[in-house]
């Protein structure tokens, strides 16, 4: 036996000490799990499996078909966009006389701003899976409209992304949420995560264009063009100070802010498990579309952010058994502050993986294979006819 390699071990000089250190993710039905040793600090953990939501859908499915009657859009959702994007006109309006670094600025461009943003953030999130309107044009609308006060054009480029990011969780390559190589050889310390969390919106937003570039469509003509007329409007009648809090917000909403915490909350590896997606149920949730119901959402994508705690509720022995995060804010600080997590702890695999083997999952159903949405069946019949593809879509164009 090899001489074990304490440096991986956060301190721990045993097993046994391993164990007793606190676990940062905890499941909701009170069951204490221990803390495992933590993952190699070198490089990606790889899987030879596949992601775990096709075979947790399908046991669902099973076990409780009426959760296809969560599914649909949500008329909600477009009077929570007018209200943000509503809120954030009439901030940049009223801050167009206020210096940029004066304290009224920054802190309104924080506290107001990088809320209301995030929150644009995520209903564009929730606009990309067709879930405000029955009809592509109008989501794609919306979504555009959503995204005038972040300030740059996003929406059109985010969707196609996101889609990959869904249907091929985790594979090097295809899923541009995945840290790429220069990121873990770059910023594996603690100064590379202060980097990281401070401009995790740029990562994001430039990340993507590395991995591999997405065709141009009409969309993201619509969109670009759209948000350059708006900002010129914006700086014409209101000024440059108007402009700069739009885009200020937009920074501050994927920087050091509580609802950004989201970002790493979601697919980092924590506990060192190999558990690839997190959920939090705590109040923050409320500003974010309840993205936080993170597991739920990537089990059906097809059902809207109001429905989501009835879905857990639906299947709490699927849901209540996996580890959440208790608090977004701490998540930022556990990032940055233990040593056994870094831009390393992520699942990657080379294509889908084999399926895993569960004793309660059924066997495949007939015509789960690849296909597209359609958001606007409610009922287990239409699913039937319409089939629930593999990563958990309705049949229909994307």
């Amino acid at each position: 036996m090899g001489a074990v390699d304490f440096s991986l071990h956060g301190g721990a000089e045993t097993d046994a000490d391993w164990a007793k250190l606190p676990r940062r993710t905890t499941p909701s039905n009170g069951v204490q799990l221990t803390r495992q040793a933590p993952q190699d600090p070198r490089d990606f953990l790889w899987l030879l499996t596949e992601e775990p939501h096709r075979s947790r859908r399908m046991e669902i499915l099973k076990k409780h078909p009426e959760v296809t009657k969560l599914m649909g859009h949500e008329p909600l959702t477009k009077w929570v966009v007018l209200l943000v994007v509503s809120i954030q006109l009439a901030a940049a309006y009223l801050l167009h006389d206020t210096h940029p670094l004066s304290w009224k600025f920054l802190l309104t461009a924080y506290a107001i701003g990088g809320t209301a943003n995030q929150n644009l953030f995520l209903a564009i999130h929730e606009i990309t899976h067709n879930l405000a309107f029955k009809g592509l044009k109008a989501n794609k609308a919306l979504a555009i409209f959503a995204n005038l006060p972040i300030g740059i054009p996003y929406c059109a480029l985010f969707k196609p992304y996101h889609i990959e990011h869904h249907k091929n969780l985790g594979e090097d390559g295809i899923d541009t949420d995945l840290p790429s190589r220069v990121e873990l050889l770059c910023l594996n310390n603690v100064l590379g995560k202060v980097f990281f969390c401070i401009f995790q919106i740029l990562f994001y937003a430039l990340r993507p264009g590395f991995i591999h570039a997405q065709k141009p469509t009409e969309w993201l003509v619509y969109n670009a063009l759209t948000q350059v007329l708006f900002d010129y409007a914006l700086f014409s009648t209101c000024g440059l100070n108007a402009v700069i809090y739009l885009i200020a917000s937009s920074f501050f909403a994927g920087s050091l802010h509580p609802c950004a915490a989201h970002f790493i909350a979601e697919h980092f590896l924590w506990d060192g498990t190999d558990q690839e997606t997190y959920s939090y149920y705590g109040p923050l949730n409320i500003l974010a579309y309840n993205v936080g119901y993170h597991n739920e959402h990537h089990d059906f994508p097809s059902v809207p952010w109001t429905r989501l705690p009835k879905l857990r509720a639906l299947a709490p022995e699927f849901y209540d058994v996996l580890p959440a995060h208790p608090s977004w804010p701490m998540v930022t600080v556990n990032f940055i502050l233990d040593r056994d997590i870094g831009i390393y702890s992520r699942a990657k695999r080379n294509g889908r993986g084999a399926p895993k083997s569960t004793p309660a999952a059924p066997s495949a159903a007939p015509g789960c294979a690849k296909s597209v949405v359609d958001p606007t069946a409610h009922t287990l019949q239409d699913v039937t006819n319409k089939e629930l593809d593999a990563d958990g879509f309705m049949r229909g164009k994307q």
